[in-house]
Order: C-alpha cells, then structure tokens, then sequence
C-alpha cells in the first residue's frame, strides 16, 4: 500500500492506532535515519494492522473510526506518526508525544543529507530545501526557486532528480500484513504483537486489560488520566497500571489483571469510581495519622490494592481508631520489609485470599506478613540504609511527624501541616556533606538515613553547612529538648567528624526504639490515638511543593517537564529480580527516557566505588553530573541548544 494512501486511510478514520499503544517516542535521529533510507529507497519493514469491526473499536484520537470496520496499526506506528508528521505537516489525530521531533526538517541537494532548521546555517541559502513544503506544494515551486540562481544551472538536472525522489517518497509502497477473522481476539492479537515486536516494548497484562475496557468504553483512558490527574495535584504520583491494579482487586478480589475479562462497562465505571475514593480515603487517613503527607514519604504504593479492597468489603469505611491503626500498622511494616517489591501480582494475590471473611481480616494479614518476615522488631541496623530512596526514610519522616519533633530553628513541633514556603519541610544532613567527604567517608555514609532530619526551611539556611559540634550546642542552649526530639545523641563527643561512625550507630539505637514503641501503639492501642476515621473522600490539592533536596536537580526537573519528557523517578532503588535494593540513584528513567527504544538511564551525584559495575550490571547508562546527562537528553531527543533555532 502506497505511503500517501495510508496517510489518507487515516485522514478518513478507517485506519487508526488502537488505545493500548504507548505514545510517539522517536527522537530526531531516528526520523532522520527514516527519511534518508526513504531516500535511497532502502527497506524500512511491513505494518501489521489488525482489521477488526469498527464498532467498539478503541482508537485514539477525536475522530471516529470509519463505518464497518478499522485497521488498527499495531506495529509502525512510530513509521507511520513520523511520516504523517513530515507529510501532513501536523500530527495525526491519535498523536501522543513530542512534535518537536519531526518538525521542521530540511534536505541539502547538494550534500543529500536531512537536518533540522538551523537559521544560522540554513537561512537565504536555496540548497536547503524544507521537506513538508515539498511534500504539500511539489516540485515545481522549487525548481522555479533554483532557476533564480544562475550559479547552481550547472547542476539543475541533478536537483530536480533529488527533488523528485523526496516527493517520490509519498508513492513508496510499503507491505501490510493483516490479521484478520472472528477468532481474532483481544488475546490473540496481543500475542501476535509481542512476538512481532520481541525486541521492543512487550504488551503488559495491564495494556491487554486497558484494551478490553476501552473497546467497550473509548473514554476510560481519559477517565483514568483524570483521576491520576487529580492526585497529582494533590502531591502525589501514581500511574495507569497502578490504578487499575486497585480496580481490579475493588471488583475482583484477585490481582490478576486477567480477571476483568468478565466486567462489564457500569461495572468498571463503578470501580473507577470506588478507587478513587478508597485511596483518597487511605491518602487522607495516612497524611493525618502517619504524617506521610506528599509523594516523596509515601511508600507501599503496592499495599493499597490490598487496603482499597479491605475498605470496599467495610462498606467504604473503617469501623474506629482500633481498626485504622492496625491496618496502618501492617501497611507500614509491609513497605519497611519490601513485601510487594519482587512478585506483586503472587503476594497481592496471598493478602487478598485471607480478606474474606472481612471480620479477624487484619489479624490474618499482620499473622501472614509476621511468617514471611519472622520478626517485625525493628533493629537499629534496620536504619542503616541511605537516601531518600531507601524504604526506612518514610518511617524517618513518619516518626518526625507523629513523635513530637521540633524544629531547630524556632522549637515548634513538626507535627502540624506547616504552611507558606519557608516552613515546608526540608532533608538536612546533620553532618553537613561536604565536611564528610573531606574527612574521607563514602556516599552511603554520608546520605545515611541516621543522618538526616527534617526542618522547616528557615532552620536549615540559617545552620547550612555549620559544624555540628558548634551548631548543634547552640541548638541546645536555645531550644532544650529539641536535639533529643530527633533522635540526636547528646554526648558532645559523638558530635565531631572523627565519631561520626558511632554517632550513626547510637542514633540508628535511638530511632529504632522510637519506631518500635509507636508501632507497638498501632498493633496494641493508644490513649493519644483519634476516634475519628470519617476520613474525606475528597483529596485537597496542596501548594506546598514536593520538596527536592538538590537544587540542580530540582532545575533539571523543571526543565524536563517544559521540554515534554517523561518524569523521572527521585531517588530510585535498583533492585534485583527478588526486590532486593542493590543500589540508590539520585534520579532515572528505569525503562528508558524513551521507553522501548533506550536503555535505563541513571544520575548518581558523588558516585561510590561499587555503584558503576552495580548499575552497568543492570543495563543503566548513567551520569555523574546534571550537565552532562541534560546534554545526553538533548541530543536523544533532539532538543537544540542552539538559541537561534527556530521550528518552521
């Protein structure tokens, strides 16, 4: 089938990109690299579109698939987009993605290269020839440019040729390959994907889930984004997968994704529905009670399929305080021990299991983690973890919260939702890190989780980079109480570089012991504890901001999100295949800036001596300064840094 028919096929709606593929991911070069094997006439693959009733069929985009049936593109899409793009001069109406990437391209008849507008070298000069404006008004308004400059007649034949060839392109036939026929199911065809694209991004369990609602239901993509949405603006970041796991278990009692086969439409709609309002429940209910309040303290993402469907089989709501706290108890030990974090799906699937019946439910849960785990005490080698990535810094954060931590800049409690940007909460490093490192200790010393506090942010510029053994006596002369408030030992000696070592060990003792005596509260009961449970369902948006302890990664964040690439997660764990935490990165993109196509990328700040054979073991390229991974992401996806350049 010709290039230009395909492109009208779409135009017309009767073929289209089915809702479980990701979105456009290509980058400059690789629109490049299309349009020059395009010009040599090089092969650049078949399609393969699934020809399917157009009733029900879920497409993206605002047009409706053409009467009878549809071809939806499962493999070429990226081909396709691209050369749509080019062609068209816009995206196509199911676009997902950068337009950057192919906007703006020219072909040099001369050197028959193509590179993207640059008017310092390309402007007033004829060889460069914009491509989409050949593509829509042909050749002959081009060649009637060239014959305006005498000097290139020599060489007029040679560039009409070249001309011909790129408007030829459009006339290119490429190979579909169909699957068509009535036993053609969701499943078979998903299958055949996979196998087609093995060395690409596979179909998940989610995507094949996603496409059997959104056959029968084109809006629950949309819908889905819209809750998403909503918790984002409240500080918190979950994905699509994430929450269809809560649907999933809300409606089914099982983890499986493969369970929804037998939901229909209002069902889902009403799951959506309970989602939302389960975890806006839970949110609320951890912020008030456990003082995890924003993205970066949350843990045990994995648990709240679990506590969603706990909620639903309650009737939407917890009984009393009794209650609550122990099922935060079994929540917050389920993410200091990593219960979810190597197979979700088979340990979701045990938690479920002993939900019914829902009276004893908590018991059942906390006897099943105490088996898998054998001991839920809490040792101070427990707090021997380092980052913010690590799974003991939200019980930090928690305990800082819920224990009675004051401020070391003002002696007020750190309990209350401080407001206004000065007193959001910020990481401080007790043993400031520079004065660490030039006494000669390794990054997983000095990012210790024992030696980390959270102040108000007019506490921690007004200490900045002072000496402990200086500042932390003043803080005690000032405010007395508020050192042992967080856990500080108060023998002075432990406060010089030279005894920094045993000053993590005694302050790991100390915390341990707080965490086990606040924990032991959830499981047994406490005076201090609310009777309120009537959590809202509503989820309040915040304005405080997600706090970002470096300021040239919270600049590069910002710069990633006005550049349109996808977020990368702060301080991540590398895990092993089992979910044991092999290493902590300051920042990356786990499956690749562009997924499917780009390896995992990784930003280690002070970079120890085991994390290069650990992250290269894991198939991560990774950046040891911000500079140069910004310049790594410019150049995969074409962003200029050339301030005269301009889209045309």
């Amino acid at each position: 089938m010709k290039i230009a028919t395909i492109l009208d096929q779409i135009d017309l709606g009767s073929m289209a990109l089915p809702e479980f593929q990701r979105g456009y991911v290509w980058n400059r070069d690789q629109v490049r690299g299309l349009m020059q094997s395009l010009y040599r006439r090089y092969p650049i693959g078949s399609l393969l579109v699934w020809v399917t009733r157009s009733e029900g069929a879920a497409s993206r985009g605002d047009q409706a698939p053409a009467p009878g049936v549809v071809k939806l593109l499962l493999d070429g899409q990226q081909r396709i987009t691209t050369l749509y793009g080019i062609i068209r001069g816009r995206p196509p109406r199911f676009f997902d993605g950068n337009a950057q990437a192919f906007t703006g391209l020219y072909f040099h008849l001369e050197d028959e290269t193509f590179e993207f507008y640059m008017p310092s070298k390309m402007k007033g000069n004829p060889l460069w020839i914009n491509v989409t404006e050949l593509m829509q008004n042909g050749v002959g308004e081009f060649i009637s440019q060239l014959y305006a400059h005498p000097e290139l007649a020599p060489r007029m034949k040679t560039y009409i040729q070249r001309l011909t060839d790129i408007d030829g392109i459009k006339n290119i036939d490429l190979h579909v390959e169909e699957v068509t026929g009535e036993d053609k199911t969701i499943d078979v065809v998903v299958d055949i994907f996979n196998r087609v694209n093995s060395g690409g991004t596979k179909l998940s369990q989610g995507d094949l889930a996603l496409a059997k609602i959104c056959a029968a239901w084109p809006e629950a993509r949309q819908a889905m984004k819209e809750v998403l949405a909503g918790w984002e603006k409240a500080g918190f970041h979950f994905n699509l997968d994430w929450l269809l796991r809560n649907i999933t278990t809300i409606l089914t009692g099982e983890a499986s994704f493969s369970s929804l086969k037998d939901v229909d439409t209002q069902r889902f709609q009403n799951g959506l529905t309970m989602a939302r309002d389960t975890c806006n429940y839970l949110l609320n209910m951890i912020s008030g009670r456990l003082g995890l309040d924003h993205d970066r303290v949350l843990g045990g993402r994995y648990a709240f399929p679990v506590m969603t469907r706990y909620l639903v089989l309650r009737s939407g709501k917890l009984k009393d305080a009794r209650e609550r706290d122990r099922l935060l108890y079994w929540y917050v030990h389920s993410f200091l021990w990593g219960r979810f974090a190597g197979s979700t799906e088979t340990v979701l699937n045990q938690d479920l299991k002993v939900l019914e019946p829902v009276d004893g439910a908590l018991d059942r849960l906390i006897e099943q983690l105490r088996l898998s785990r054998g001991s839920l005490t809490i040792r101070p080698e427990d707090f021997a973890g380092w980052s913010l990535g690590a799974r003991f810094y939200p019980m930090l954060y928690l305990l800082t919260r819920v224990c009675g931590a004051r401020d070391w800049g003002s002696g007020v409690p750190l309990s209350a939702n401080l407001l206004g940007k000065l007193n959001a909460l910020q990481v401080h490093h007790i043993f400031p890190k520079a004065l660490l490192y030039e006494h000669g200790y390794q990054k997983a010393e000095v990012n210790a989780i024992a030696n980390l506090c959270f102040l108000t942010q007019g506490a921690n510029l007004a200490i900045s980079d002072s000496r402990p053994e200086v500042y932390l006596e003043e803080v005690e002369r000032r405010f007395p109480g508020a050192l042992a408030s967080q856990w500080v030992p108060l023998d002075r000696e432990l406060w010089r570089p030279e005894n920094y070592r045993e000053f993590l060990a005694e302050r790991r003792r100390l915390l341990a012991a707080a965490a086990n005596r606040f924990l032991d509260e959830l499981l047994n009961g406490s005076a201090a504890a609310s009777v309120a449970v009537n959590y809202s369902t509503v989820l309040n948006p915040t304005t405080a901001p997600v706090p970002v302890e470096d300021d040239e990664i919270r600049a590069l964040i910002e710069w990633v999100k006005l550049n349109g690439l996808p977020k990368p997660e702060l301080d991540f764990e590398v895990c092993s295949p089992t979910g044991e935490v092999l290493t902590v990165v300051d920042l990356a993109w786990p499956a690749g800036v562009q997924e499917g196509y780009s390896q995992p990328v990784a930003l280690v700040l002070q970079e120890d001596k085991d994390q290069n054979k650990i992250l290269n073991q894991a198939g991560y390229r990774y950046f040891t300064s911000v500079k140069d991974l910004r310049a790594y992401l410019e150049t995969l996806v074409g962003i200029s840094t050339d301030h005269e350049t301009s889209v045309v």
